[in-house]
């Protein structure tokens, strides 16, 4: 039998790949721009949802307040623009994928777009478990622990901030398993040595989450137990991948 031909990846100078980064960056900004125009006109709504979960549990006689003249204003106008960025960044990936997949070989695109789809799910399923989830948990704690004399009135500003940044920590957190699978697939640890070191990993996910989340114990478990269990899907991911691998070189052998 005579060997396939080793596979030839396309090249280009340096001029054409910097004109198609520029399309590609063109029209990644162009999709987020598309995505916020809409947003921009029912910031105010997209706000009142977002905060929906701390108004639920505030106080009664307490509201969010604006410390800032423009606060009103600016603070929804925000976090339209990053509502927009959010619902546009699958495109936005897909124009970096784009960029990069001329230079992968055909078995590393094989792995390389299961492993995009699936982060992409993961860190929306991140955001939306923030939300549902988290929040609500949340802030009932900070609610119900307010020192007596104090009433809770929390900056629409300094909400939006906290919101965006827990929105992108449990985004990132849901990704552990692609992390594994790429350690895995990558050869640069195996799945035995991921597996031996659960006792680790757990206590490293727990400081993890105390760095992300709030200072309490709360916070911190919601936040350290989904990992935990994804840290186990990726392992159990990882060994129906090296075993499809080691299949599929037994069967080439043949």
């Amino acid at each position: 039998m005579s060997a396939d031909p080793p596979e030839q990846l396309a090249e280009g100078t340096l001029i054409s790949h910097l004109l198609e980064l520029r399309d590609r960056v063109l029209r990644a900004f162009l999709a987020v721009v598309l995505c916020f125009l809409p947003l921009a006109f029912f910031a105010n709504d997209v706000f009142t949802f977002v905060a929906q979960p701390l108004i639920a549990k505030l106080p009664e006689g307490s509201s969010l307040i604006a410390t800032s003249v423009v606060s009103p204003f600016m603070t929804p106008f925000k976090l339209a623009f990053f509502a927009g960025l959010f619902i546009a960044m699958p495109y936005v990936l897909y124009q970096s994928w784009a960029f990069v997949a001329p230079g992968l070989y055909r078995h590393e695109k094989r792995f390389a777009v299961p492993l995009l789809l699936s982060s992409i799910v993961l860190f929306y399923v991140g955001i939306v478990f923030a939300y549902f989830v988290v929040f609500p948990v949340m802030f009932e704690f900070f609610s119900g622990t307010t020192p007596a004399g104090v009433r809770m009135m929390t900056d629409i500003a300094a909400y939006m901030d906290f919101v965006l940044t827990m929105f992108l920590c449990f985004g990132l957190a849901f990704e552990v398993p692609v992390i594994v699978v790429l350690l895995v697939l990558t050869r640069i640890l195996t799945v035995e040595k991921l597996a031996a070191a659960r006792g680790f990993v757990l206590i490293g996910i727990f400081v993890v989450a105390a760095l992300l989340t709030p200072p309490d114990a709360i916070s911190q478990t919601i936040m350290a137990v989904p990992m935990y269990a994804l840290y186990e899907g990726g392992l159990l991911m990882s060994r129906l991948l090296v075993r499809m691998r080691r299949d599929q070189a037994e069967e080439a052998q043949a």
